[in-house]
């Protein structure tokens, strides 16, 4: 057996794992909500203890990260259908593996993230001539020209915006309408509380370590639209909306209490052409 990775990533960078831990542990359930063979590979490919995420988070947290996934997938293919050739631009990609599911033979697709992690993720995934890493913090002005919009434009950001002061997002949201004009977005937000609930019981849980905060709530997406009368809300609804089926009583319990206090949503954005 080969040696393990070992990894060395930034405080926030290393946050990635959370995630990927909760794919691959939904993954090898015998009826799981969400398949990600590729996230179950890079865990077991890495040196990294994850008795500690495995002991902290909760079935809700966990189930948080798979309704994520299932949203985006789903507004993926429903803007592929209209636009097949789309550039796509996964912001803060760490070792998502969205690509790999909603691929459809004829985007293009950009993987956007700090170079620390693009190193890290070039050694489980490759570039071709569709796919594209790209090392640079979104905030930056480097990467909006290097998007073809020809054909249009999609933007996801899955767990990254909240890491960020309002006043970085507000510029680079302005910026990115400048750039994709007629484009679309999609993100997850937590709401204060939530931002609160997720430092205590996820990044301190998760024993991250504690300059990885999260620092932006959402209360609602027109606070967004106020950002920059260009951007119009395409929908916005709780974390685990159309998500409670086949789900146990428990676990619906706990969605639907997460969803009535707004812990976490996502939101849909579209840029006016």
């Amino acid at each position: 057996m080969p040696p393990k990775l070992s990894i060395d990533l930034g405080s926030v960078q290393k946050t990635l794992l959370l995630p990927l831990w909760g794919r691959a542990v939904e993954t090898k359930k015998r009826k799981p909500l969400l398949v990600d063979e590729a996230a179950v590979q890079i865990i077991q490919s890495i040196d990294f203890d994850f008795s500690t995420i495995a002991s902290n988070m909760s079935r809700i947290t966990q189930l948080a990260w798979i309704a994520r996934c299932l949203h985006i997938d789903r507004c993926m293919r429903q803007f592929l259908a209209k636009h097949p050739k789309a550039s796509v631009v996964n912001i803060g990609c760490g070792l998502d593996t969205t690509f790999e599911r909603v691929d459809n033979g004829s985007l293009s697709w950009f993987d956007l993230d700090l170079p620390d992690v693009i190193e890290l993720r070039k050694e489980f995934m490759k570039e071709n001539e569709r796919r594209k890493f790209i090392a640079c913090s979104f905030i930056e002005n480097e990467w909006l020209h290097q998007i073809p919009r020809g054909e249009g434009v999609f933007l996801l950001a899955a767990g990254v915006f909240y890491y960020f002061n309002e006043s970085e997002l507000k510029s680079s949201f302005s910026r990115m309408v400048d750039a994709f004009s007629g484009g679309e977005m999609i993100f997850d937000s937590a709401s204060p509380l939530g931002v609160r609930v997720a430092n205590k019981k996820v990044i301190e849980g998760g024993g991250m370590d504690k300059s990885a905060v999260l620092r932006w709530g959402l209360e609602s997406a027109q606070e967004i639209r106020r950002w920059d009368d260009r951007i119009r809300i395409v929908a916005e609804y709780p974390m685990f909306h159309g998500m409670k089926d086949g789900l146990t009583f428990r676990d619906k319990v706990g969605t639907s209490f997460s969803d009535f206090l707004k812990i976490m949503s996502m939101v849909h954005l579209a840029f006016a052409a």
